[in-house]
């Protein structure tokens, strides 16, 4: 797989390129996130009878019932981290690795914790196929965040749910930014927390769709 890479590497950038250019048509990007999807290939991430459509703004199936998010998803999440300056980022919900992918190229270090040993062991080999050696990972429930390396300057939540646990708060640097896709009135909404001294602010930004979260792991 590795060789196919090297071999194709020209081939995955020109379909990144246009991967980003039909993005940035729906969804205008800061130069740095769309930098960073036109030099990560979607390919590498998608499951092999689905390679077809990794360049197309579709979820796709992955296994263990989970999802790679769109390519449009993946921009707006990035894109609500505001991530100018940032320099840490928490990844709750590894998943395929792209979303970790995309991270990598925009901060210095990216930490991503997933539940399902084998989403993140296949996860593993992407990045080392892809040379990234700036991502961390961790095999464990999200819920519990990874408190070795906090606080942080940005959290990812990769998966629904109703609102973040207050523990994950506490890992988050004061002038923070938590983005999570949250659960209310039957939809899915991406919903940007910024951090202060004295409260949490609020701001819903769009309609989304993720897997929910669940508690534990599955080896």
């Amino acid at each position: 797989m590795i060789q196919k890479y090297i071999q194709n590497n020209s081939l995955y950038l020109h379909k990144s390129q246009q991967l980003a250019n039909d993005i940035d048509k729906v969804l205008s990007l800061s130069p740095k996130v769309k930098d960073a999807i036109s030099k990560t290939a979607r390919e590498i991430f998608v499951p092999q009878g689905f390679k077809h459509l990794a360049y197309k703004l579709d979820a796709l199936p992955l296994s263990a019932n989970q999802w790679i998010s769109s390519p449009l998803t993946v921009a707006k999440m990035s894109e609500a981290l505001s991530l100018e300056g940032a320099d840490s980022v928490l990844e709750i919900g590894c998943g395929s690795g792209y979303q970790a992918a995309i991270l990598s190229k925009i901060v210095r270090r990216v930490f991503t914790i997933e539940r399902i040993e084998k989403l993140l062991n296949e996860a593993k080999k992407r990045f080392e196929i892809l040379n990234i050696t700036n991502i961390h990972t961790r095999f464990d429930d999200g819920n519990r965040g990874w408190r070795t390396y906090a606080p942080y300057d940005r959290i990812l939540f990769s998966a629904s749910l109703p609102k973040p646990p207050m523990s994950i708060f506490e890992q988050l640097k004061v002038g923070g930014i938590l983005v999570a896709p949250i659960e209310q009135d039957g939809k899915q909404i991406i919903t940007k927390f910024t951090k202060t001294n004295t409260r949490i602010y609020i701001q819903n930004i769009d309609e989304c769709l993720f897997v929910p979260i669940i508690n534990g792991v599955k080896r």
